[in-house]
């Protein structure tokens, strides 16, 4: 691919920005909304119950949104899925941080939520369908770059307005800008050119009138330094692997189709990882990283918010490792490592909370190797090969189904991070979590295949049969 055309992919990875801005922000704004004097209303008191839906209500509304793309987005297309979820990203942003109250506050959660949920689902299908396969890997790990590039943005607009009365609605709004800047360059990016020729196949339009479209669109994307036999010839080739997918059946792949043969082992391998991402306490620990850091011996909100921009920073840099090593290590590699080092992070910080509290350097060596084990396994590569692993057949309702399990869990987590704590105490709760990822571990180990450097079509032929 010519390096010009490469910036291209930062357009789509833009939704993933704007959902790590959404944990990084919440993290801040939780505190911001419930203190008497900096909150700026009348309704500051929170139930943990309240404070749970204030934390997870953007993950329900991506739950919405994953059912929202099972239905819809193979009929939208990867493009206009992406330029719907900004617009909602934006009106969710405003609804939030003009909220007069806490009903209307929920609501502006959701219609950024539901954003969440089509921009997680779209992002990695076009990036995944529009890249070569030496670099699909990099290209789409970008796009976690970008989710943890939003958290330390989220990190430090908190810090930054923590102190400020109303500080949360400035928190919630800015992304709404960011989300404009998505929408205006998804308008000037064209179509998947895998999808065209899908919709041709299935009988959704002229197979040469969308041949047409995909080489103009795989051009626009590969730069004009690719002659046009080169492009042609390239079309074909897919849209003979497509044809070949449909050779049994002429049906679109439907609900079931998903629980059976290739498409049910790939769901195994990416519902699996999407869900041990979440159940492993990622949710948890990134939501509600500033209070953690409270507990920790940092008891003013804005030094605990500072500490958060450190840790913020520190995971970029590990998903910087992850994303430029990812093609060359390979996958399985990088997932071994790193859960590894999720279960000893999760085990630290209980021994902190059990018999370390005196030291709170612990629990802060904890959190660092938590995300930066996370950030080089979980974190990018989970994404990554939910986007590679589904036959091109189901390939968008597998990762709508993906995306549905990694909301469900995520929500489910994050919503019971606080009663649970509560109930629990944070010492038997991160015990928990340590013994889940023991069993991610095993997960790992027996089932995720190596995929680096294969096509598409070669997955599919080679590791799914």
């Amino acid at each position: 691919m010519d390096q010009c055309s490469e910036p291209r992919f930062l357009f789509p990875a833009l939704g993933g920005l704007l959902f790590g801005y959404d944990i990084g922000a919440t993290s801040g704004a939780s505190i911001s909304l419930q203190s008497a004097e900096l909150s700026g209303t009348t309704w500051f008191s929170l139930s943990s119950i309240q404070l749970g839906l204030v934390a997870s209500g953007s993950l329900y509304g991506a739950l919405g949104g994953s059912i929202l793309a099972y239905r819809v987005a193979d009929f939208l297309g990867r493009r206009v899925e992406l330029l719907t979820a900004a617009s909602l990203y934006i009106s969710g942003a405003l609804v939030t941080g003009f909220a007069p109250n806490f009903v209307v506050l929920i609501i502006g959660r959701l219609l950024y939520g539901i954003g969440i949920g089509l921009a997680m689902h779209g992002a990695p299908l076009y990036i995944a369908e529009t890249s070569p396969s030496q670099i699909r890997g990099t290209l789409i790990s970008l796009k976690e770059l970008f989710i943890v590039l939003g958290i330390l943005f989220g990190y430090l607009v908190g810090s930054l307005e923590i102190d400020v009365v109303g500080g949360w609605r400035y928190m919630f709004c800015f992304s709404a800008p960011l989300a404009a800047i998505m929408a205006v360059g998804m308008w000037t990016l064209p179509s998947s050119p895998r999808w065209l020729l899908l919709r041709a196949v299935q009988g959704k339009g002229s197979v040469e009138d969308n041949k047409k479209k995909a080489i103009q669109a795989l051009r626009s994307l590969r730069g004009h330094s690719r002659s046009d036999r080169v492009l042609a010839d390239e079309i074909d080739d897919t849209l003979a692997s497509i044809k070949a997918a449909y050779a049994e059946q002429v049906s679109e792949g439907n609900i079931w189709e998903i629980f059976q043969g290739a498409s049910l082992k790939a769901f195994i391998i990416g519902g699996g990882l999407v869900l041990f991402q979440q159940i492993t306490g990622q949710p948890s620990v990134l939501y509600y990283a500033t209070s953690i850091l409270q507990t920790a011996g940092f008891a003013a909100a804005s030094d605990a918010a500072r500490v958060s921009i450190l840790i913020g920073l520190f995971k970029l840099l590990m998903t910087g490792v992850a994303v430029f090593k990812v093609d060359d290590i390979g996958r399985r590699p990088l997932l071994i490592g790193g859960v590894g080092g999720i279960a000893v992070s999760l085990f630290l910080l209980a021994a902190y909370y059990k018999i370390l509290n005196s030291f709170p350097f612990v629990a802060v060596g904890a959190l660092l190797l938590y995300v930066g084990s996370y950030q080089v396994s979980f974190g990018p590569i989970s994404w990554l090969m939910v986007s590679e692993i589904f036959p091109l057949r189901t390939r968008g309702r597998g990762i709508s189904l993906a995306v549905l399990t990694n909301f469900g869990s995520n929500a489910l987590v994050t919503f019971a991070f606080s009663p649970l704590q509560e109930y629990l105490g944070p010492a038997n709760m991160f015990l928990l979590f340590g013994a889940i990822s023991l069993l991610s571990l095993v997960f790992v180990v027996l089932n995720v295949p190596e995929t680096k450097g294969l096509t598409l079509e070669e997955i599919e032929s080679k590791i799914l049969k």
